[in-house]
């Protein structure tokens, strides 16, 4: 793919990224910063996953819904009924309008088939266990991605736990 693919995410130390629907923590802090890093990129996204948006793309950013649901029409978006077909018409909309990166934004299932597409992973570390979350990240493999930026946060007044934010760039192959 000509433009890098980027995964963001926010897990807890147990790899929990949802609850019913929705995340299952209130981080005011991170969500500043991911609405920065993320302005005017192509977003890749799940049904479900805009479901807990509110339905409608976030603001700023073209949007790729991948679903299998036959006829669905989200305004101010694209819909593809595969992750690949997604990241095709995200790497047009990027190419179209210059965009540094595609970024994914879940869910689950969209994350664990994407992965292995990904050029980098941006990461922010709940600091908490979810004992009661019903999605989750796959394992990063340190074989695979390298952590390459890392700082820490405490929790602000309107975060429910610290976090800490990492990079991670996938390795290249060495001969």
């Amino acid at each position: 793919m000509a433009v890098p693919v980027a995964i963001f995410v926010a897990m807890s130390r147990n790899h929990v990224i949802g609850r019913d629907g929705g995340m299952p923590w209130r981080l005011s802090t991170d969500l500043k910063r991911f609405k920065a890093m993320t302005l005017g990129k192509p977003m890749v996204v799940g049904r479900k996953t805009l479901k807990s948006f509110g339905g409608k793309p976030l603001p700023g950013r073209p949007h790729v819904i991948v679903s299998r649901q036959s006829g669905l029409s989200v305004e101010g978006a694209t819909v593809a009924s595969s992750l690949d077909d997604a990241l095709y018409e995200a790497q047009a909309i990027a190419a179209d309008s210059g965009a540094a990166e595609v970024g994914i934004l879940g869910g689950g299932e969209i994350y664990a088939q994407a992965i292995s597409r990904a050029d980098r992973l941006y990461v922010t570390h709940v600091e908490a266990d979810i004992p009661d979350g019903d999605t989750f990240f796959p394992q990063i493999d340190p074989a695979i991605f390298e952590m390459v930026e890392e700082s820490l946060y405490p929790a602000g007044e309107n975060d429910t736990y610290a976090t800490r934010f990492a990079v991670y760039a996938r390795r290249t192959a060495t001969n």
